[in-house]
């Protein structure tokens, strides 16, 4: 039996020899784990600066998960050391320790129990962290929303400012008596008053320019007419001086020319011609009684060839027909009496 124990003893210490030996370096390890460990718990920062390298989360994740490698690679090394040393020292011991099937089942159990809540903790942190992608777009955006309500929120304070130091200038620049709110109404009111009857105003003297220029080109239209006139009578009164030898003949011409012009202001005859050797077309310009309006009226005088007989008349720029005027004084041959009747019929608003 002692022979038995001692080579046993000695198979013990040659497993001790060989384990020293094989250089796992379990001890450093460890002790340069809970070194990193407690330099992490007091600045985090290192994560980022030296232990990562980079504070990119792709190579953050690498890095954590070739850690995670590593500390699973660790624990199944110490779990095989320490289960090696404890059958070593179960070998080596003098007394057995007395294991049997209830103790192994209860070690099932146990195991069983441990591995529920090691899956139940699993499944917990693959649910935070299912949790944490689908709510980190979320809390992003509400992030981002937040941070534009606080800059809005911050714009909005420096224009209540402004608007406040603005107020305050225009209270110093306008002390009491303020202008209110319904004088401010008021003066408003009569301000589009006043303005509608300023555009009334502009309008009609738009009307009147407007009538102005009308007659201003009339008046030249006129002037232009009497212009080329003049210079036709004195190209005849030339013409007649130079056949003429009496010298009397320019003056009877002058007087003739304007009694002709008095006689035709006084009838208000404004042309006359004839249109053809027995066709004698007249136009007159008179202004109804009542009225500032002037009217147009052309008699269109037929006579018999070769005489004096009127043969008929034709009168435009009447209202109402005078047919029978026309027809009485044409059979009486009494061209005045018909220019004088219809003139009559003009200025009475016919």
């Amino acid at each position: 039996m002692d022979i038995d124990n001692s080579g046993k003893l000695e198979v013990a210490r040659a497993l001790q020899a060989k384990l020293d030996a094989a250089k796992l370096h379990i001890v450093e390890d460890q002790t340069r784990f809970d070194t990193l460990q407690s330099a992490l718990a007091k600045d985090p920062g290192l994560l980022s600066e030296g232990v990562a390298g980079t504070t990119d989360p792709a190579i953050v994740a690498a890095e954590v998960a070739s850690q995670i490698a590593f500390l699973r690679n660790l624990k199944f090394q110490y779990l095989e050391q320490k289960a090696k040393d404890q059958y070593v020292k179960t070998i080596v011991s003098d007394e057995a320790p007395n294991i049997n099937a209830e103790d192994n089942e209860l070690l099932r159990i146990e195991n069983e129990r441990k591995k529920e809540i090691l899956s139940a903790a699993k499944a917990r942190l693959a649910e935070k962290y299912s949790d944490v992608r689908t709510l980190a777009p979320l809390v992003e955006q509400d992030y981002n929303k937040a941070r534009s309500l606080t800059q809005e929120a911050a714009a909005l304070a420096r224009q209540i400012l402004d608007a406040r130091l603005t107020l305050t200038r225009l209270r110093q620049a306008h002390p009491h008596p303020r202008l209110t709110i319904p004088a401010a109404n008021a003066q408003l009111d009569a301000q589009v008053a006043e303005m509608q009857e300023l555009d009334d105003e502009l309008q009609s003297v738009t009307a009147r320019v407007e009538e102005v220029k009308e007659r201003v080109m009339a008046g030249s239209r006129e002037v232009e007419r009497l212009r080329v006139e003049r210079a036709d009578l004195e190209k005849t009164v030339k013409a007649g001086q130079d056949e003429v030898q009496d010298g009397r003949v320019v003056g009877l011409y002058d007087w003739f020319t304007a009694s002709l012009a008095l006689y035709c202001e006084l009838v208000s005859l404004e042309t006359s011609h004839f249109e053809s050797e027995n066709e004698l077309h007249l136009s007159y310009v008179v202004t109804p009684t009542g009225s500032t309006e002037r009217r147009s009226i052309f008699i269109k005088l037929l006579f018999v060839p070769n005489s004096r007989q009127l043969a008929d008349a034709e009168v435009a720029g009447l209202a109402e027909d005078i047919g029978d005027v026309v027809g009485a004084h044409v059979q009486a041959n009494n061209v005045p009496g018909l220019i004088a009747a219809v003139l009559a019929r003009a200025r009475a608003g016919a």
